[in-house]
């Protein structure tokens, strides 16, 4: 199967971006293994005709949108991500009606409709240096109440409003499952995702995005770790860190939307050209704005 999707690649110029918390195998055939800011370049830069991108809906719809003339086909199109959905569109307008100089601060993980209301886009890896970058004192931070919260902590400076919405996976770890996990492991470092609850935060060693926690074990000298993101990303951790031990809390963050993306569905795509992204030119004009100028500022 991978023969044949290595096969497929080359003859129609096609490229396979994947996001951390796809299955093994999946990241293992791909081009390209990242976070959604790693991604989102890469899918801007490439000269690939094709691009099969393996991760849920708002990652393909991106990639759509930064990339018209491309064909961005989705393995499985049911894949979503439950909180891109979850934003109040009348708070936006009342916000905006409250404060002259607020600027409405989309997450990635939020749908092509959610991005076309934003004014700029950022990812877990660079949010708190693009809101850093802002001109603007009033922060509207969506869909994500957790990595704004964290943000909010970060920038006192400026006054973040929050929105309601998390990741439910990242959102269902306790503080007793660390400690659990701390008393179990007691020489291992806790890393952990910003999309997690303030209580999980503060028994952290390190606070990063799936691409900062990787290059944090990398670096550090250390040879345990307690990982609190969604388990995909261990397969990139032991592949470049052999030598080091890595243990997830008593209940594994799992995504099954992630999961939902199998080698069987990539060759499947890549081979018929199906579930191709579509995203309405105006909606795509409108989103671009804030990926473009999150790119500008991430820099």
């Amino acid at each position: 199967m991978m023969d044949k999707i290595n096969w497929l690649k080359k003859e129609k110029n096609a490229v396979i971006l994947a996001h951390y918390y796809v299955p093994d195998d999946v990241q293992e055939i791909a081009d390209y293994v990242g976070d959604s800011f790693y991604l989102s370049k890469i899918a801007k830069d490439t000269d690939a005709k094709i691009i099969v991108f393996c991760g849920v809906a708002f990652m393909g719809e991106s990639a759509a949108i930064m990339n018209p003339e491309k064909k961005v086909l989705m393995p499985d199109k049911a894949a979503d991500c439950a909180m891109a959905h979850m934003v109040d569109y009348q708070k936006i307008d009342k916000l905006r009606a409250e404060y002259d100089d607020i600027a409405v601060v989309c997450y990635i993980n939020s749908t092509a409709e959610v991005k076309a209301c934003a004014d700029v886009c950022v990812t877990s890896a660079n949010a708190i240096k693009v809101v850093k970058a802002l001109p603007n004192q009033n922060i509207y931070f969506i869909p994500d109440g957790n990595l704004g919260s964290y943000v909010k902590e970060q920038v006192p400076e400026k006054n973040v409003i929050l929105n309601e919405g998390y990741c439910p996976i990242h959102a269902a770890m306790t503080k007793q499952e660390v400690l659990d996990a701390k008393q179990k492991y007691p020489k291992a470092k806790f890393l952990v995702h910003p999309e997690c609850k303030k209580e999980v935060l503060a028994e952290a060693d390190y606070i990063g995005s799936t691409s900062g926690i990787i290059d944090y074990v990398s670096k550090d000298d250390g040879n345990e770790y307690i990982i609190g993101t969604e388990i995909g990303v261990c397969y990139e951790l032991k592949k470049q860190n052999p030598e080091k031990s890595f243990y997830t809390l008593r209940q594994p963050p799992i995504c099954a939307d992630m999961k939902m993306i199998t080698l069987e569905k990539v060759l499947d795509v890549l081979e018929h050209e199906t579930n191709v992204v579509k995203v309405p030119d105006k909606m795509r004009k409108s989103a671009l704005r804030p990926l473009e100028r999150m790119l500008e500022l991430a820099k």
